[in-house]
């Protein structure tokens, strides 16, 4: 018999033993929470000091999903101190904290593909799943290599899992709204493969996107070129000419709802159009509740009058780009990584989201100490309550307002 199959499968490790969890808790407060982020939200989100104004979003920063998923991995390394402790990727996108689990001796295995790290793999390690889930053949292959498992993965991106298994059981093709090189996609769409793995979908970003998949719904077309223009983002022997017949839709949990809503509109129409009714067509509200509040928050944010807005968080945060998206057509807006970025009145290094690379501009003119500025701040699921403090100190620092007078305010 082969090492890797004499290897017993462990169950799913819980590490939330209450004597861990307080050291974590004391853990995670001292790394990311802050007590003038708390402080200004119980007055409102608002907080004026001479000629300047900073307003937080009434929801911003780190939803419950994330918070477990953080507090799981700092419990990991408390209940398996001698242990090599792995991650799949990133347990969230957020360089700051992954960094702090770095520190911990946390080591991240690639997530995009399985290289020779995982057959290294032994049933004394500890394997941490991140917050977006991980593919199944992932999962099968830490269960041959026998290790512990610390399951982070968030309860609304499980529910998509549960949605998308029962298209796949019904024949249905799942039609996955998502970014293909997200993780969660990707988690996502092998569950779509259903039970047996003769499951079927179809991942779509842009609206541009949809509306090619719904003419061929409507009309037919060159199966060829479909196939084509979507490579790399369907299933094994996805066939449009057969497998568009009947659709169901799900989503990346953290996607723009606004859109999301359009895209399921829009299909539900085409399978409309093309059949009559819409029998052939299902749906399920799959963005996630934390997701929608800062969405929300940000659209009555956007009512108050701003000079310019930051939105703090890790550059591949999904739901903090989606946030960047609803603010720029508003006012300017700068998507930063942490205060590091606004270097001076001179100078802010920015993420442009359109040409995927780092910026700088210059709004002196805008933020100079002789002129009343308000100043928004929001920030993604992702982001910890540190880096927002760290933001609102340096934009009163650059308008001469040291953290002293700020505390006192």
């Amino acid at each position: 018999m082969s090492d890797i199959v004499a290897k017993a499968k462990k169950p799913r490790v819980n590490v939330r033993r209450p004597d861990v969890m307080e050291r974590v808790a004391a853990e995670v407060a001292v790394h990311f929470h802050s007590l003038i982020v708390e402080k200004l939200r119980d007055r409102g989100g608002k907080i004026t000091v001479n000629n300047t104004t900073v307003l937080l979003a009434e929801q911003f920063g780190f939803c419950y999903g994330v918070e477990r998923a953080i507090d799981l991995a700092y419990a990991s390394r408390r209940v398996f101190p001698d242990n090599r402790i792995f991650l799949i990727g990133e347990i969230i996108h957020n360089p700051d904290v992954n960094r702090h689990l770095r520190e911990m001796g946390i080591v991240s295995l690639p997530w995009q593909e399985m290289d020779a790290s995982y057959d290294d793999l032994t049933d004394d390690d500890v394997l941490i799943v991140p917050a977006f889930g991980a593919p199944t053949p992932f999962m099968d292959k830490v269960e041959e290599r026998g290790c512990y498992v610390v399951d982070t993965t968030c309860g609304d991106v499980m529910k998509v899992w549960r949605r998308v298994r029962g298209y796949a059981k019904d024949g249905i093709t799942s039609i996955i709204h998502g970014k293909s090189n997200h993780e969660e996609t990707r988690a996502t769409a092998s569950r779509a493969l259903g039970e047996n793995g003769d499951g079927n979908y179809l991942i779509v970003l842009t609206l541009a996107d949809v509306d090619f998949v719904c003419d061929y719904i409507r009309n037919g077309g060159e199966r060829d070129g479909f196939l084509k223009r979507f490579e790399g983002e369907y299933s094994i022997g996805f066939d449009p000419d057969l497998h568009l017949r009947q659709v169901g839709i799900a989503n990346q949990t953290t996607m723009l709802k606004s859109e999301t809503e359009e895209i399921q509109r829009r299909f539900r129409q085409a399978i409309i159009d093309r059949d009559g009714n819409d029998a052939s067509f299902q749906m399920f509200d799959t963005i996630c509740g934390a997701t929608q509040e800062r969405q929300d928050a940000l659209f009555d944010m956007l009512r108050k009058p701003m000079d310019l807005l930051f939105v703090v968080g890790g550059y591949n945060s999904s739901n903090t780009a989606h946030l960047v998206e609803i603010a720029e057509p508003e006012l300017p807006t700068f998507f930063i990584r942490d205060s590091s970025c606004v270097k001076s009145l001179e100078e802010i290094v920015h993420y442009d989201l359109h040409h995927r690379e780092e910026k700088t501009s210059d709004y002196s003119k805008l933020f100079a100490q002789d002129r009343p500025v308000t100043v928004g701040i929001t920030a993604g699921a992702s982001c910890p309550n540190n880096l927002i403090e760290e933001t609102l100190v340096k934009i009163f620092e650059l308008r001469g307002i040291d953290r002293e007078a700020l505390l006192q305010a």
